[in-house]
C-alpha cells in the first residue's frame, strides 16, 4: 500500500503534489485544508483520501471530515488528527485516542514542522508531515510518501523545498 501524507495546505496544493503522490493508494491529510478543491484534487490522484479538519477549517470542511479518524491500513492501526502535540507532550484528546485505540501510527498536523519519530513509550510511529501550503510560519514546504506492507513501513520519502520556491 503506497501512502501520501500532507497537512496544512491552507487552500493551496503545490503543483508537484500531483506527481509526488502519483501511484499512491491512499492520501492522508492532517488538517487545515481550507478549500474543498484540495480534497477534490487529492481524490483525483488517489482512490482513497482520508482527512480531518484543522483549527483553520470552516464549517463546510468540518461537515465533510471529522476531528479525527482511526482506521486500519495493512496491519497498522492509524490515528489521524490535526492538533496532537508530539511524543512526551500530547494534547489531552490525542492522549485519549492513544490510550483507547492504541494506534501504531499517529499522523498529526498543525505545527508546520516536519517530524517523524518513534514513540517508545506508546509504541507508535509519530508522523507530522509539516506544511504543504504557502501560508504560515514554516520556511519549508514538505510532504511525505511511504509504503506499508503488512507490519513493515518502508521507502519513506520526503518532499522538501524552500517555501519561497513555490509556484505563485
Amino acid at each position: 500500500m503506497k501512502i501520501g501524507v500532507l497537512s496544512d495546505t491552507h487552500g493551496y496544493l503545490h503543483p508537484d503534489a500531483y506527481t509526488f503522490f502519483e501511484g499512491c493508494d491512499e492520501i492522508w491529510h492532517a488538517g487545515d485544508i481550507m478549500d474543498d478543491f484540495i480534497l477534490d484534487e487529492l481524490r483525483a490522484i488517489a482512490p482513497t483520501v482520508r482527512a480531518v479538519y484543522g483549527n483553520c477549517d470552516d464549517w463546510d470542511i468540518r461537515r465533510e471530515v471529522g476531528e479525527y479518524e482511526v482506521f486500519t491500513c495493512e496491519k497498522h492501526k492509524v490515528a489521524l488528527m490535526h492538533i496532537v502535540g508530539s511524543p512526551g507532550r500530547y494534547q489531552p484528546k490525542a492522549l485519549e485516542i492513544i490510550r483507547e485505540e492504541k494506534p501504531t501510527i499517529f499522523v498529526a498536523g498543525h505545527s508546520h514542522i516536519l517530524k517523524i519519530m518513534f514513540d517508545k513509550y506508546h509504541n507508535l510511529l509519530f508522523i507530522n508531515p509539516g506544511a504543504a501550503g504557502k501560508y504560515g510560519i514554516h520556511t519549508r514546504l514538505t510532504m511525505l510518501r511511504f509504503e506499508i506492507e503488512g507490519e513493515e513501513i518502508k521507502n519513506m520519502e520526503i518532499y522538501d523545498i524552500p517555501k519561497q520556491a513555490q509556484v505563485k
